[in-house]
């Protein structure tokens, strides 16, 4: 069977390269022609684990612009193209009604062919996707993966679950799939498509809340005198079973391509449904709250008044990303109180202020860690 993937960025080349590696002949096209061209070289500049190493020993595997190319040769087609955010919340899914576009288009027979949208939509999205595509024998399904930036193989391979919205003839083939890529047997999920992209953001928002409330414990016990067990109350909240320790820890507040945009896009749709939910958006309004207690919190800890130093600035460790970073946030808002300001990774030092000193300090700093 042949597997295409339309939009091969960041996931997708990831899902590509685990597919070919289970042995399935992989197709994918995206917009990039350099980076075309470096996945047929292969030859790609990447940060993330394994996708260097991965992409050198393909034997199925081929890079094209046409995303046409790719719905014809391919029995499946997955796409993870960029659906970003929109002002009131929600996501621009311009690019997958496109790849849809491009499959009505096409001047050689599709029916029976099978639509996966990977990428993060608005719950109902799927549905309109399946109204213009019913008539041409497409089924479509919704299939969200559930990955951090920098260790997005691994996360592939170890999922917790499978989430497929959708129903058909092609839901056996889909779990085949991530039978033969997983190295655990995940639990698998099956409901509609709404339900399905619902899902989605309801579980990146649970997390948003987490970490929050992780957050508002530790600025309490920091103003109680009691900074030195702030870990072990939360170790201790976690250990109730009813409550778990993931994601409860004292720390910068989240951030990233993927949690915040699922946090706010949850609180648009609930509005569109005549819901005015606050938790999402105090979740919101307290993660950039808490940034500014960290600022007053550090600065009152460097008694010495000595500069400040941060082992990374991205939102993740070993990622070259800084978007919605808490990390990179406090340290603008140090800059701006004019404290002078090291990094030791530079991964990022093309995307960030250019007051900051990259590298190991060579003077004695407070470092910020937490």
């Amino acid at each position: 069977m042949k597997i295409g993937l339309i939009g091969a960025g960041r996931l997708g080349i990831c899902l590509a390269l685990l597919m070919e590696n289970a042995g399935y002949e992989v197709i994918v096209s995206d917009c990039r022609n350099d980076y075309v061209i470096g996945l047929n070289n292969r030859s790609i500049t990447t940060n993330e684990p394994r996708v260097a190493e991965m992409l050198d020993n393909v034997k199925n595997f081929v890079a094209t612009l046409d995303n046409v190319e790719v719905i014809k040769n391919c029995d499946i087609i997955f796409t993870l193209v960029p659906t970003p955010s929109l002002p009131d919340g929600s996501y621009d899914v311009s690019a997958v009604w496109q790849v849809v576009e491009d499959f009505k288009n096409c001047e050689f027979p599709i029916y029976g062919k099978t639509f996966v949208v990977g990428c993060t939509t608005n719950p109902g999205d799927c549905e309109m996707f399946q109204e213009q595509l019913s008539s041409y024998g497409i089924d479509v399904y919704y299939n969200p993966e559930f990955i951090a930036q920098g260790s997005i193989i691994k996360d592939l391979q170890y999922a917790d679950m499978v989430l497929i919205g959708g129903e058909g003839r092609h839901l056996d083939v889909i779990k085949e799939i991530y039978t033969k890529i997983q190295l655990i047997e995940p639990k698998v999920h099956i409901m509609s498509t709404t339900s399905a992209e619902l899902v989605k953001l309801a579980v990146n928002c649970f997390l948003t809340t987490k970490i929050t409330y992780a957050n508002m414990v530790g600025e309490v016990m920091a103003l109680s005198g009691k900074e030195c067990e702030i870990s072990k109350v939360l170790k201790a909240i976690g250990d109730d079973t009813r409550v778990g320790s993931k994601y409860l820890k004292f720390g910068y507040g989240y951030g990233g391509p993927c949690l915040p945009r699922d946090n706010r896009a949850f609180a648009a749709h609930a509005k569109k449904l005549g819901l005015e939910y606050n938790l999402g958006l105090t979740t919101d309004s307290f993660n950039q709250e808490h940034s500014k207690f960290l600022v007053d919190w550090f600065v009152n800890k460097n008694e010495r008044n000595l500069p400040f130093c941060f082992h990374y600035v991205s939102y993740k460790e070993d990622t070259d990303i800084v978007e919605e970073s808490q990390q990179y946030r406090l340290c603008c808002d140090l800059l701006n109180l004019n404290y002078k300001v090291y990094v030791v990774d530079d991964l990022v030092k093309s995307k960030c202020d250019d007051r900051i000193v990259w590298g190991t300090p060579c003077e004695e700093v407070f470092w910020i860690d937490l």
